[in-house]
């Protein structure tokens, strides 16, 4: 009873209600990549193609790569904050690639056999690196959730009815920390140039299907049941 208390005081305080659909959705999305890595597989379906072996490995990219999670954040709480109707478009993005991504690896698990057998030098970005790959097998890789990620949450600021995001110096510097993202995922090793394209392609099929068909999840029904649960325990 009383996490519940805190729980709708917090979402009561900073408006929170109409985040709970995603919020949800992120919880049970961990749970469940959580145990498809931990459950040993026979089979990896190998990705890679013969470019792969052309691109360098350049380890100064890890602070891109890591910087996504920043990205993402960012763009999920400007857009929540300023354009709750974009919020509803880009949420719905995202879970339709983190669903199928997750569908694909519980059913058809994949591997990339991409990374060095040993780091080529050692300085902070190889460290980092390092580290990365002790803790992020290099197991379910395809499609690229980095990749197609970035790009939904890309479009959403191009989308977004905002002055912020309307403005040329932010679409400019969010459209190059984009391409050094999706960029990076190659350059240290983590994903194939088939897991990237392949995310391109999902995210174009996403793109058809929410900003131009208009099939779009309304957060604002849970609105209402967010809002009693607020009022009966904050």
């Amino acid at each position: 009873m009383k996490i519940l208390r805190l729980a709708a005081r917090f979402s009561k305080r900073f408006h929170l209600s109409h985040a709970w659909p995603m919020a949800f959705f992120m919880t049970g999305y961990m749970v469940w990549f959580s145990l498809i890595e931990m459950i040993p597989r026979r089979f990896y379906l190998q990705v890679i193609l013969q470019a792969d072996r052309s691109i360098p490995f350049v380890e100064q990219f890890v602070i891109p790569y890591y910087s996504w999670f920043f990205y993402v954040g960012y763009g999920l709480v400007l857009i929540y904050l300023t354009d709750r109707y974009e919020f509803d478009r880009l949420c719905t993005t995202l879970m339709m690639g983190m669903t199928l991504f997750l569908l694909v690896s519980t059913f058809l698990p994949t591997r990339q056999p991409l990374r060095l057998a040993s780091l080529p030098r050692d300085n902070i970005f190889t460290r980092l690196i390092g580290r990365l790959w002790l803790t992020d097998t290099p197991t379910n890789v395809w499609p690229s959730i980095h990749v197609y990620n970035t790009s939904a949450i890309e479009i959403a600021f191009f989308k977004a009815d905002t002055p912020r995001t309307k403005r040329r110096s932010f679409r400019v510097i969010t459209m190059i920390w984009a391409v050094l993202i999706i960029l990076s995922t190659m350059f240290i090793k983590q994903h194939s140039l088939i897991d990237v394209l392949s995310a391109l392609s999902f995210i174009a099929i996403s793109y058809a299907i929410v900003y131009m068909s208009g099939r779009v999840l309304r957060f604002r029904r849970w609105d209402a049941f967010a809002e009693a649960f607020e009022e009966k325990y904050g």
